[in-house]
């Protein structure tokens, strides 16, 4: 056992690092190199408690060296970039983007304030402003990147209301106002969330009911809104869809856009998911009127090759973004009121925070948009494709009809309890391995549920996933 000074030198060792990277590297290559050729599984799923135990015993004996320890991590862990996981809404990252993990790993900036990250600072900057002008917002456009939608629309949110509430409820405390907002019943949790961390209470969301493709009925917004002032509400925002987690529906983001602008209201579009299909030409249309919102949040990390977690939260007004906290933390900056784009902190509930920017300006340099847009192409058509093959096979039906990459499905048997069916076909997969898919509960019952993000996912390989479940269904029930 090394102690003292030389266990420092050792840890801190130039040629060990390069050594141990260099063995790591060519282990990832390999590893990337097996995955897309599906020579391993997409999942090679333990129970909790048997995962638990073997890295406890990891972690007291110590034994084995750092490679043996980083291919432990890779074969006991989920395969992304595998073409047949189709599970939750999670991209395989570039390998270039996950190399610029490493690289923040090492540097560790942490971004507070600008003498802490001033290339990093930078480069978030430059990322918005060229991300959101392909978005199509105009040059008063601003905002942050921040460690995922949740924490993205929590600050929107917080925004809005410090825009449009009638009282500094920042600064005064707001136990006399009564505020809510307006949401889709199939919108993300987070934002019943937000809601509650806000104090707002049950009361501060209220949820308008979905049409049969799960879109916000925006019919029945001006109905919720007379109704909420009658119950001494004040509502202040509209949370649109791009789309819903469950099914991937889009709300239509101009009818909402039409409503906020003529009753005062905010617009915020939580669009972790589908806000990245605004930079592609080909599917731009999909998210038409994202420009109108007052906030989007977009995960680069979801469409857009980046690892975990790299959100983008863009404001219309970039001002806007400055409303959300005003206080003092002197020993950070001087000046708690000025708007000062390179001290990160004054807009974001982050002090540290990962140099998300630089992953996605390493793409952008290397490759422009136009690997996105290849990316997006890829995906859109494969989630069409799936819900093609689906129509054809007599045994499966869909849940809607798909608008991005996500796609609902179950298989159908006569006389079955389709939701119990469903959910033992969902587990038999899961212990299988072959491939990686999800489930979810929709008004109709239970639905399988793919996210297809991987861009080497093949028509093969969905039809082998269906020849697949064809084919445990029967003995299952």
């Amino acid at each position: 056992m090394i102690s003292g000074t030389d266990i420092l030198q050792s840890a801190y060792d130039p040629e060990r690092f390069r050594a141990v990277g260099h063995e790591l590297i060519d282990m990832l290559a390999d590893h990337l190199k097996s995955v897309q050729g599906r020579e391993q599984q997409a999942i090679a799923y333990l129970p909790p408690g048997e995962q638990a135990t073997f890295w406890q015993d990891d972690l007291i004996n110590g034994a084995g060296s750092p490679a043996h320890f980083f291919q432990e991590i890779l074969s006991r862990s989920v395969q992304v970039q595998h073409p047949r996981y189709m599970g939750h809404q999670v991209c395989p990252p570039a390998p270039l983007a996950a190399l610029s993990s490493l690289v923040d790993g090492l540097l560790n900036n942490g971004m507070a304030v600008y003498e802490m990250g001033m290339s990093a600072t930078a480069i978030e900057q430059q990322v918005l402003a060229v991300v959101s002008g392909r978005m199509g917002f105009g040059p008063n456009a601003g905002g942050v990147l921040t460690s995922g939608g949740t924490l993205a629309n929590l600050t929107a949110l917080l925004a809005a209301r410090a825009v449009k509430s009638k009282r500094a409820i920042w600064t005064e405390g707001g136990h006399e106002t009564r505020l809510a907002l307006l949401v889709s019943e199939e919108a993300h949790y987070c934002v019943d969330r937000a809601v509650r961390i806000m104090g707002w209470g049950e009361t501060g969301i209220i949820k308008i009911p979905v049409d049969d493709h799960y879109r916000m009925r925006h019919e029945c917004l001006p109905e919720y809104l007379a109704h909420a002032k009658e119950e001494g509400l004040e509502v202040i925002a509209v949370v649109g869809s791009a789309c819903s987690t469950s099914t991937g529906s889009f709300d239509d983001l101009n009818a909402l856009a039409d409503f906020c602008e003529a009753e005062g209201l905010w617009l915020h579009v939580d669009g972790a998911h589908g806000a990245a299909l605004s930079l592609s030409p080909q599917y731009k249309a999909v998210v038409d009127g994202l420009e109108r919102a007052d906030s989007v949040a977009m995960d680069f990390h979801k469409m857009l090759l980046t690892p975990v977690l790299a959100t983008a939260l863009i404001f219309k007004n970039g001002p806007d973004s400055y409303r959300t906290f005003s206080q003092r933390a002197q020993y950070l900056w001087s000046g708690q009121t000025e708007q000062e784009w390179y001290n990160l902190a004054k807009r974001t509930f982050e002090c540290t925070k990962l140099m998300m920017g630089m992953k996605v300006h390493a793409l952008l340099r290397t490759y422009g948009f136009e690997l996105w847009e290849a990316y997006l192409g890829k995906v859109m058509q494969n989630g069409a494709l799936f819900a093609d093959l689906v129509r054809a096979h007599p045994d499966f039906e869909l849940a809607v009809e798909p608008a991005c990459n996500i796609v609902c499905f179950r298989y159908v048997k006569p006389g079955a309890d389709l939701n119990e069916l469903n959910a033992r076909i969902r587990q038999s997969l899961l212990e299988d391995g072959r491939f990686y898919i999800v489930q979810t509960q929709l008004k109709t019952g239970l639905f399988l549920r793919v996210t297809l993000t991987n861009p080497h996912t093949s028509g093969e390989d969905i039809e082998a996933l269906l020849t697949l479940i064809a084919s445990k269904a029967p003995e299952l029930g």
